[in-house]
C-alpha cells in the first residue's frame, strides 16, 4: 500500500509535514515551522518551553502527536513513553524555516536528505545565530544536558540535482527548481504505485527558470499518480515582476543620488545579494552588510555556481555595530564577531556615514538602531525588497518601519520579486505535468486549483490518502 498524509501545509502557507508511506517505507517530505499556526500562541517573547520538550508544541498543535518521530531527551522532558523510532527519513526540499526548522523535535537516528548547497545554507544559518529550541536542525543539546557537554549531530545526507537514490522502496529524483534561496529542489519519488512529484516551493520568473521548467518536463515524463503543487500565489493577479526588474529599477535608483542606500532583503535570497552586489559596484559603491551575514557569504561563497562574494571581497564592507562599551573596543566582540569586527573592511556608522556616495547598506529593519549613529540625510532611499507586509520567515511590523523611516525623513521605495510562482503559471504546472490526482498544499486557497484539473482532492489534516 501506498498513502500520503498531510500533518502541515493544509490551509496554510508553509509549514510542511507530509508522510509517504510505500511498503512499510516511510519518509517525511520536509519536516518545517507553521508560522500562521504557532502565532497564534506564540511570539518573540512567549515561546514553546525547552524545559517542557515537546508539550508545549503537542498540546498548541504545532507539531502532529505520532509515534516513533520525535527525540528521547524531548518525549521524557513531556511526560511521554519512549519509542523506537519509525521514520526511514526526511526528505527536505529546502532550507526555508517553513520546510525545515521543526526537523529540531526529530529522533536523531532519522537520516535527514538534503542538497549539498542547501547543507551548506544551514551550516550557516546555525553558525550566525544563538542557540535556539525551534532551530537545532544539523545539531542539537538535549535538554538535560550540562554544560560542556557535546551536541548530538543528525545523519545527514546529501544528493545533487539529477542524481537518484533509494530510500527502502522508494527511489528518489531530485531536481533543481527555482525559488528565492539557492539548493531549492523538487522530487520525483518513485513508488510500487507509480510516481509522485512534489514540488517544493518553485517560481518561473527568477534568474533561473530553465531550472523549473526541466522539472516540470521530468515530472509530465513521469507520468505521475499524485502531484503535490504549492500554491502561495494562486489568487494573485499576473504581474511582469523578475529579478532582472529588480537590479534595473535598484540601479537606476542608485544612479540618481549621491546619498546612502539602504536595502532591505533577505540574506538568504542569494539571487537578492548578487543583484544588489552588482548595483553597488556597477555604481561605484561597496555593498555593507552586516557581521552575521558575513557567515552566508563565507560558505556559499565556495559553490562558485553561486557567483557570490566572500565577506572579504573588495566590493563588500562589514558594518562594524556599536556592542557593550558603545566604543568599538576589541574587548566587546566576541566569537566569530571578533573576528569580522578586526578586518581592513569593517566599518564603523561614523566611516560609514562619511561617505555616504560610496556604499550601499544591506541592513535592514533590525539594523534599523543603526541610523540613530548614521544619522542618514532627508530623502534617504530606503529599498525594501521583501514581500508585503512580512518576509518568507519573520511578520515585521509595517507601523514600525514606517515610524522609523518617517522619523529620519527617509524615502522608502518597494522593489521585489516573490520567491513563489503566479497564479498563471501554476496553472500551467499542473496542466502541463496532467497527474492522476492534484494535492494543493502550501496554500490558504486550495480549491482555486480547479480552475487548472478536475482531478483534484482537497486535502485534510491528519487524514490517510491511499494512492
Amino acid at each position: 500500500m501506498t498513502s500520503l498524509t498531510f500533518y502541515g501545509g493544509v490551509n496554510e502557507i508553509g509549514g510542511n509535514k507530509i508522510l509517504l508511506e510505500d511498503k512499510g517505507t516511510k519518509i517525511f517530505l520536509d519536516f518545517g515551522k507553521g508560522f500562521s499556526r504557532r502565532e497564534k500562541y506564540f511570539e518573540e517573547y512567549l515561546k514553546p518551553r525547552s524545559s517542557n520538550g515537546i508539550l508545549d508544541l503537542l498540546t498548541m498543535g504545532l507539531i502532529p502527536d505520532i509515534e516513533g518521530v520525535y527525540r528521547d531527551d524531548l518525549m521524557e522532558k513531556a511526560g511521554k513513553k519512549l519509542v523506537a523510532p519509525d521514520i526511514d527519513a526526511v526528505l527536505l526540499t529546502h532550507a526555508h524555516a517553513d520546510h525545515v526548522d521543526y526537523i529540531s523535535f526529530l529522533h536523531e537516528k532519522i537520516p535527514i536528505h538534503m542538497g549539498s548547497t542547501c547543507h551548506m545554507l544551514l551550516q550557516a544559518i546555525q553558525d550566525r545565530s544563538s542557540s535556539d529550541f525551534e532551530r537545532e536542525v544539523l545539531e542539537y543539546k538535549q535538554v538535560h544536558s550540562k554544560r560542556g557537554d557535546p551536541k548530538i549531530q543528525r545523519k545527514i545526507k546529501t544528493f545533487r540535482s539529477g542524481k537518484k537514490f533509494k530510500i527502502g522502496s522508494l527511489e528518489i529524483h531530485p531536481i533543481h527548481v527555482d525559488h528565492s534561496i539557492p539548493g531549492a529542489y523538487g522530487f520525483i519519488i518513485y513508488t510500487s504505485e507509480g510516481p509522485v512529484v512534489y514540488t517544493g516551493d518553485i517560481r518561473l520568473h527568477g534568474m533561473k527558470p530553465q531550472m523549473t521548467e526541466e522539472f516540470v518536463r521530468e515530472a509530465k515524463a513521469a507520468k505521475p499518480v499524485a502531484l503535490l503543487c504549492e500554491g502561495t500565489r494562486i489568487t494573485e493577479e499576473p504581474t511582469n515582476e523578475s529579478e532582472e526588474r529588480v537590479y534595473n529599477e535598484s540601479s537606476k535608483l542608485v544612479s540618481s543620488t549621491n546619498k546612502l542606500i539602504f536595502a532591505d532583503f533577505n540574506f538568504k535570497d542569494i539571487d537578492r545579494v548578487r543583484t544588489f552586489y552588482e548595483v553597488a559596484k556597477e555604481s561605484g559603491r561597496k555593498l555593507v552588510v552586516k557581521i552575521r551575514d558575513c557567515h552566508y557569504l563565507k560558505h556559499l561563497s565556495k559553490d562558485p555556481n553561486l557567483m557570490v562574494p566572500n565577506y572579504d571581497d573588495e566590493n563588500v564592507v562589514i558594518y562594524k555595530p556599536k556592542y557593550r562599551s558603545g566604543t568599538y573596543a576589541n574587548s566587546d566582540y566576541v566569537g566569530d564577531d571578533s573576528y569580522f569586527a578586526s578586518l581592513p573592511n569593517a566599518l564603523t556608522a561614523t566611516e560609514i556615514a562619511a561617505k555616504p556616495d560610496k556604499y550601499l547598506c544591506a541592513l535592514g529593519y533590525f539594523q534599523f538602531t543603526s541610523l540613530i549613529d548614521i544619522k542618514p540625510a532627508k530623502g534617504t532611499p530606503y529599498i525594501h525588497s521583501a514581500s508585503e507586509p512580512y518576509n518568507e520567515e519573520q511578520v515585521l511590523s509595517q507601523d514600525r518601519v514606517n515610524n522609523w523611516l518617517e522619523f529620519f525623513d527617509m524615502q522608502k521605495y518597494q522593489i521585489h520579486c516573490s520567491g513563489h510562482a503566479k497564479g498563471e503559471d501554476l496553472f500551467q504546472v499542473v496542466k502541463d505535468i496532467d497527474a492522476e490526482m492534484l494535492y494543493p498544499i502550501h496554500t490558504e486557497h486550495p480549491t482555486e486549483y480547479v480552475k487548472a484539473t478536475r482531478n483534484i482532492t482537497i486535502v485534510e489534516e491528519g487524514k490517510q490518502y491511499k494512492l
